[in-house]
């Protein structure tokens, strides 16, 4: 009975702990490439499918659990196993122990090839895990255009080729393991045969004894149990060196630079100095950017799509690192300040919003507790929004689904700018965040822009122009530099491109002009 205790015990132990390390490691390499995740420069995520980087914390992290659960422990006791069935063979008989180890060589050989052609293997399979996984984030995130434009087909078939590229790779990876496996039996079977041959032939000539034959028989299929363990066990390991490989890949990703360390209370004042710009090399996006935006003072920013304007935000927010030239933050260069807080004097409101799944008020303090709920309803009373929240069960308190679907185009904007209002930025980018607004809610953030903009240092990209007639300074960019600059009366007697742009929204009123 005490032995049976103590057996339940050893093995509760042995098998709560080995698991606990396991999701241990798994814990702490989630945390680890989470961390990096939210660092890496906004470049990467343009690059890499959502779906291909949630797998690293996810399928990835668990292929190397498995290998910490499953083969670690067991390979250290299949190696001492093997260590102990050596001597005991070798202080038998060394002869035989010794044509018997002539066989290792072989092992190895085939081992190292095995390796190597699985490992490729892997890399494939997991390669296709990501694509797959990329392929249903982007499929379920634009479930209404498919839906709407009766995509269901086209988005299965492609579902299909997807699915089995993945399954032609795990046939490919199936296909070299099992030709694995019976290798070794093969050689296990070799080994058997020469042992009885030769060990055969020692009993004949009475120098083994049959006993010690039948007992060395017994001790290689012993030699070979762990060995067949370790080839199933390789298998796994594989996978995780394939999956440890892609994971230390994202963490080889060079963090987002963070700035000299400058944090000094900013005033608002935003100089361009000779500003280029590329995404890719040579090929310039911005060219040769200079004004001056002075605090308080309202800065717009008109052209056609592709002109620029939004890349010229993201230099601001530091999304990207400009080329060439100078971006100087109250007559500092920019890079001198910590990143951090930089971001944190600013606020940018989107044309496309993005909203978190939880509350209203969440959603609009973004989970800082230091702006109180009393901060947060002065903002949305600021902007308008209250009007709609209100009429939300709960209010404030509000269940918002993912996405925020269940709120349309124009109540999405507004709870953005109550966002932006809510941080109190001493510098407020708006990237035609009007664009997509009906006439009411246009009517609503036209009122609330007034309130926003005063003594505040503010950039305004849009494409509806009549929301920066009052602005300070218009500059006109095409093609990647400022053709125009000057107020808006300035630029309509000039007659040129803002002017064109201009005739184009407001013909009538450009005949009473």
């Amino acid at each position: 009975l005490g032995i049976l205790v103590f057996n339940f015990i050893f093995t509760f132990a042995q098998v709560y702990t080995l698991q606990y390390v396991g999701q241990r490691v798994m814990y702490d390499m989630r945390i680890k490439i989470m961390e990096h995740i939210l660092h890496l420069p906004l470049a990467y995520f343009d690059k890499n499918p959502a779906g291909r980087i949630v797998t690293r914390p996810t399928n990835d992290v668990a292929a190397i659990n498995e290998m910490f659960s499953s083969v670690f422990v067991y390979l250290l006791k299949d190696i001492m196993l093997l260590a102990g069935i050596l001597i005991i063979m070798y202080r038998m008989n060394p002869r035989l122990t010794l044509y018997m180890v002539a066989l290792t060589p072989l092992i190895v050989f085939i081992t190292v090839v095995f390796r190597i052609k699985v490992r490729n293997a892997y890399r494939f399979v997991r390669k296709k895990i990501a694509a797959l996984n990329a392929f249903l984030q982007e499929t379920i995130s634009g479930i209404r255009i498919i839906q709407i434009f009766t995509l269901e087909d086209t988005m299965w078939k492609r579902f299909l080729d997807v699915n089995n590229q993945l399954f032609a790779a795990n046939m490919k990876q199936l296909y070299i393991f099992a030709i694995f496996r019976p290798l070794i039996e093969v050689i296990r079977a070799l080994a058997l045969a020469v042992l009885i041959w030769l060990g055969g032939g020692e009993v004949i000539r009475a120098n083994l004894s049959f006993g010690a034959l039948v007992a060395f028989i017994s001790y290689i299929d012993m030699f070979f149990r762990p060995i067949r363990d370790l080839s199933e066990k390789y298998n796994i390991m594989q996978s995780a060196m394939a999956a440890g490989e892609r994971i230390f890949a994202l963490l080889d990703e060079n963090v987002e630079f963070k700035g000299k360390g400058l944090r000094k209370q900013i005033r608002g004042k935003v100089e361009f100095k000779n500003v280029w710009f590329a995404y890719n090399e040579d090929e310039w996006v911005l060219k040769d950017i200079s004004f001056v935006v002075n605090p308080g003072e309202t800065l717009a920013v008109v052209g056609p799509t592709g002109a620029g304007k939004t890349s010229l935000i993201s230099l601001i927010f530091q999304f990207y690192r400009h080329n060439k030239g100078r971006i100087l933050i109250d007559d500092i260069d920019i890079e001198e300040y910590d990143l951090g807080y930089l971001r944190s004097q600013m606020a940018l409101v989107l044309q496309d919003v993005f909203i978190f799944s939880g509350s209203v008020e969440k959603n609009v303090k973004l989970y800082n507790e230091k702006i109180s709920e009393g901060k947060v309803e002065k903002a949305i009373k600021y902007v308008y929004a209250h009007e709609f929240i209100q009429k939300l069960d709960g209010g404030l308190k509000s269940e918002l689904g993912e996405r925020g679907t269940t709120l349309s185009v124009g109540e999405r904007q507004l709870l953005s700018f109550a966002r932006a209002i809510a941080f109190d930025p001493k510098i407020l980018v708006l990237d035609e965040a009007t664009a997509n607004v009906d006439s009411h809610t246009e009517y609503l953030i036209q009122k609330a822009l007034k309130k926003v903009l005063q003594n505040r240092t503010s950039i305004v990209i849009a494409h509806r122009l009549s929301t920066i007639k009052d602005a300070d300074n218009i500059i006109v960019i095409y093609d990647g530099t400022i053709k125009e600059s000057g107020k808006h009366e300035e630029l309509i007697k000039k007659k040129g491109l803002y002017y064109h742009l201009y005739t184009l929204q407001f013909a009538k009123d450009i005949e009473s002009v």
